[in-house]
């Protein structure tokens, strides 16, 4: 196994609580965020986790993108899907001529990385656990979720197997794949879901437990769901979450029981809302609405899928992020009608 030091690029909820973990186990670790007081609190009084999982303190390295200096056989991305290019562009010239970047993110950012540093240096990772970036040095765990790595080109290799053992120290359920991309696509189900919670301020629970706004959360399904099948995909899920429930031609019965799973599920977490609601309501900046969520619609156009909801979800995201429109459920009632309009033609 490598004996250089992990380099985490992007320390926030994601990267932040695999870094805190990982220092704790003992692993080299170096973690790179844009933001200099979190940087900071990392290095120097330590980066504290909290929540009802587990609660310590770590001292984790930590530099700025500009103090960052050497070459690493091991980048694990874990910045907003928006930031992935950028950040690419950044950690490039660190990378080792033999090292990979793992893509511990949102959606389907693999395909951008194996652009930029080809498919032989990317490994994919699925990652489900609660947390949230409360502030510099501080992360709030809220639950522990599914995490899976594995090859994009379904092999199973050494270096794959190296950071499952690594990903396990943080959650001893880890899992090592040979379909990563099932992974992927079947979070994509819920994460488009989880966009639609976004639209308003109630909790992601009480939106799913709600019968008026069920027309939305089986049309985002179906819609990932029409897609991954074009392109061949096994959606594989996570819990009592398996988005096949959604493919094409399925019955409905099970797809409603898949949402009731999901209010119960949502409603044992200490994170309430999920990261696009704190973009939005908190921090008062962009989602990865257009790079998580548009490049599915992207990719069924593609393979001739139409993804009416989708489509109409990113551009009310949009519009909140622009002012146009409050978090409100006015706005979430535009998608449900858009989507209760589909069903009817379909």
């Amino acid at each position: 196994m490598s004996t250089d030091p992990i380099l985490i690029w992007g320390a926030g909820a994601i990267g932040g609580t695999l870094g805190a973990y990982w220092a704790r186990a003992g692993v080299p670790v170096l973690m790179v965020d844009i933001v200099p007081e979190h940087v900071e609190a990392c290095r120097t009084d330590g980066l504290a986790i909290a929540g009802p999982v587990e609660e310590f303190r770590q001292v984790v390295p930590a530099v700025t993108p500009a103090e960052l200096t050497g070459s690493y056989s091991r980048i694990v991305l874990a910045v907003k899907a928006g930031a992935t290019e950028a950040a690419l562009a950044a950690l490039k010239p660190h990378l080792a001529a033999d090292g990979f970047v793992l893509s511990a993110q949102n959606g389907l950012n693999e395909i951008a990385i194996a652009k930029a540093v080809g498919e032989s240096r990317t490994m994919g990772c699925f990652v489900n656990f609660g947390a949230d970036w409360h502030g510099p040095g501080e992360i709030l765990y809220g639950n522990r979720g599914a995490v899976v790595v594995g090859e994009i080109d379904g092999t199973v290799t050494e270096r794959a197997r190296a950071m499952h053992r690594l990903l396990a120290l943080f959650e001893p359920d880890a899992i090592l794949t040979d379909n990563i991309w099932g992974y992927l696509w079947g979070k994509l189900a819920y994460g488009a879901m989880l966009f639609g919670t976004a639209l308003t301020n109630d909790s992601m629970s009480a939106n799913f437990a709600d019968p008026q706004r069920l027309p939305v959360w089986l049309a985002l399904g179906r819609e990932v769901g029409a897609v991954a099948a074009a392109r061949g995909v096994k959606s594989l899920g996570f819990g009592g979450f398996d988005p096949m429930v959604f493919a094409p031609g399925a019955p409905e019965a099970p797809q409603v029981a898949t949402i009731a799973w999901l209010a119960d599920y949502t409603s044992k977490t200490a994170k309430t809302h999920s990261g696009i609601w704190r973009d939005l309501a908190v921090r008062k900046r962009r989602t990865e609405g257009q790079p998580q969520i548009g490049i599915i619609s992207t990719l069924g156009r593609k393979v001739g899928v139409a993804t009416p909801a989708l489509e109409t979800l990113v551009a009310l995201i949009r519009d909140i992020e622009e002012g146009r429109r409050p978090m409100a459920f006015e706005t979430l009632k535009v998608l449900i009608d858009r989507c209760r309009s589909v069903s009817t033609t379909a």
